[in-house]
């Protein structure tokens, strides 16, 4: 009880809310109400086992009361209600993990802005990022100069007030309350008194919380007597034909169930479908703009709300969609389980595995369609989720060949992304691969030895860059009939032509140096061969069976894995200048020591072309220095 100060990150939050965001104040009115529904949402779940909760006031209800004469806002509930400590918590911490990094984000986005224009962009940013972390509670101070919170707890005696003028600390106190819920008393700002009309707040509710399921009242005193009318439609939105859903409803729908996490522009698009027969459910899927920032983190949410019956019985269900979907919200609201249903039922339900499959049907579908039609939008979701996407192909043979179509992938032939039906398409009338390549970054594959052979030949080589590219592209392994060939592989097909020829004609002469390079670099390599895939470059190392690339192995040892670097095979290039050089000596004085020393060079060299540390950077360092002093005559 008694007077409490603000964690230190809420008096950052507060005055970067009041100061540089929410350009549009009436905005607090749907953070309030939305919050109103989570609390609505909360007691009607638990009082499926626990109906004594709802004794003494039954009905599940939003009210706003205008008093003019004291100039306050009430936005009253019915719902779970809080506890004292639950107010401390809920209103008085950042209690979100990361909140010290969503702060500094706020406040440099406050800062960058500038203009008109960066003002807008800051401000999307920051309630992007507010509606991340849960905090658009604090939008009430927006509008008003003091906010009281009276809450009684369900099942509780005892009410409690929480109070603030939004400064530096707030109280806690008991209080009177005869049922349990929650009212937040705002004591307007003057310039804000216009927020007490009657159809100011009837229009609000309209365009913002129309969605709401439960009724949102607005009480009043006409002619000495209480009057009560409810300004929304107070059914479930998404049970509603799809012909009587606008897309501001749709879309103020997403934000409260989402609580806004990816910006104030709204999704990328929607799919809504009824299933109907031996399953009955209706589903409404979004797709978002751009990735929260802790869609990588294993404890982040899912977004997926399970409803049955229109009760909201599970708030992060992972059982609604697989795991290489988890950037979608949405939500379904399935007939045929249970109220009570838990975590352990749902993976034995054979009615959640159909829901299952036609959620990821309809997602798929969604993406089919954008794809085909709306190529901008799809480049944004790709560039967003692409690399989420593609895990499906790794674990989900089902839809694999679906998610092949969807891939987009940099490529040798420009900048703009291509599909593998678009590369294939493309293909010369003498290439029987589609040849890729993976690595670390688009400008290192580029000029990779890897790719010479081939882009000389016209052939084009897709680029993979994402962690998971390497088991995709094995995933895939053929589309429309054409292999997918790794182009540092050691086997990699090619035609023959007289480039190849040449190369074999000038392999004839290699065999000395060759048994020099096997002692040299005994341990460090598989085998030495002669190769027809170099052009420019003297030498590389190819991947043997179930060596893993370069930039794969360095990944799993910066996240502490133990690990070896695989099997290589050396190829040189016999048309090189200098590998042609190097076998003539080897062939006129195999014992020259020096051949040593010079074939360990293009060993390293290789190994820095495909992104291996080396061994021994010291020794490659003398060896450098020795040959520059032998070039200059030292």
């Amino acid at each position: 009880m008694g007077e409490h100060a603000f964690q230190a990150e809420v008096g950052r939050v507060l005055s970067l809310v009041i100061n540089s965001l929410y350009s549009n104040k009436e905005i607090f009115l749907r953070e309030l109400v939305s919050n109103a529904s989570d609390a609505l949402d909360k007691l009607r779940f638990r009082s499926i086992t626990e109906p004594a909760l709802l004794e003494g006031e039954p009905a599940l209800v939003i009210t706003l009361r205008a008093d003019r004469e004291r100039g306050v806002l009430v936005i009253e509930d019915t719902g779970i209600g809080m506890t004292e400590a639950e107010l401390v918590d809920n209103l008085g911490t950042v209690a979100r993990s990361g909140s010290i990094e969503f702060l500094k984000q706020l406040e440099q986005n406050a800062h960058d802005q500038k203009g008109d224009e960066q003002n807008q962009q800051a401000e999307k940013k920051g309630l992007s990022l507010i509606g991340q972390f849960g905090v658009g509670f604090y939008s009430a101070y927006l509008v008003a100069d003091r906010v009281e919170v009276t809450s009684r707890a369900a099942a509780a005696n005892q009410a409690w007030r929480w109070s603030s003028s939004g400064k530096d600390t707030f109280s806690i106190e008991p209080a009177e309350r005869s049922a349990r819920g929650t009212s937040i008393e705002l004591t307007l700002k003057v310039d804000q008194k216009h927020l007490l009309d009657e159809w100011t707040l009837r229009d609000l509710v309209r365009r913002y919380s129309d969605y709401i399921a439960y009724p949102i009242e607005f009480e009043s005193v006409k002619e000495g007597k209480a009057t009560r009318e409810v300004l929304n439609q107070a059914n479930a939105l998404w049970q509603r034909p799809k012909s009587e859903i606008t897309d501001e409803q749709y879309e103020e729908l997403y934000r409260h169930l989402t609580h806004a996490p990816y910006g104030f522009e709204g999704p990328l698009a929607r799919t809504h479908f009824r299933l109907e027969g031996t399953v009955e459910a209706v589903g409404l899927l979004w797709l978002p703009k751009s990735a929260p920032f802790d869609l990588d983190d294993p404890r982040s949410q899912r977004g997926m709300k399970l409803f049955v019956k229109r009760v909201l019985v599970m708030d992060d269900c992972d059982a609604l969609a697989p795991q290489w979907l988890r950037f979608v919200r949405g939500l379904v609201d399935a007939e045929d389980l249970p109220l009570n249903v838990s975590r352990e039922l749902l993976q034995e339900s054979s009615t959640l595995r159909t829901i299952k499959k036609q959620v990821t049907k309809h997602v798929v579908d969604l993406l089919d369609e954008i794809a085909n039609s709306q190529v901008g939008d799809y480049q944004t979701f790709w560039g967003a989720f692409g690399r989420i996407l593609k895990e499906g192909l790794v674990v989900d043979a089902e839809w694999k060949d679906r998610i092949a179509k969807l891939t987009r992938w940099s490529s040798t032939r420009g900048t703009d992304l291509v599909s593998l039906g678009e590369y294939v398409a493309a293909m010369k009338e003498d290439q029987n691969a589609i040849y890729y390549i993976t690595g670390e970054s688009r400008p290192m594959l580029e000029g990779s030895p890897y790719i010479e052979a081939i882009c000389a030949r016209g052939y084009e080589v897709l680029l993979m860059t994402d962690a998971v590219d390497t088991w995709a592209a094995d995933a895939i392994a053929e589309f429309d009939g054409k292999k997918l060939v790794n182009a540092m592989r050691a086997d990699v097909p090619l035609p023959n032509d007289n480039a190849a020829d040449n190369t074999n004609e000038a392999a004839k002469n290699m065999g000395p140096l060759i048994e020099i390079a096997s002692k040299a670099l005994e341990g460090k390599v598989k085998s030495i061969t002669t190769s027809t895939r170099l052009l420019k470059s003297p030498a590389c190392l190819v991947l043997t069976a179930g060596a893993m690339p370069a930039h794969l192995e360095n990944a799993l040892r910066h996240a502490g894995k133990q690990v070896a670097r695989g099997s290589r095979q050396l190829e040189v290039n016999p048309a090189h200048p200098v590998v042609d050089k190097l076998a003539a000596l080897a062939k006129a004085n195999s014992h020259d020591e020096r051949l040593g020393e010079w074939v360990t060079v293009l060993y390293e060299q290789a190994l820095l072309a495909e992104g291996s540390p080396i061994d021994d950077p010291i020794g490659f360092a003398k060896r450098l220095t020795d040959l520059l002093g032998q070039a200059v005559g030292i």
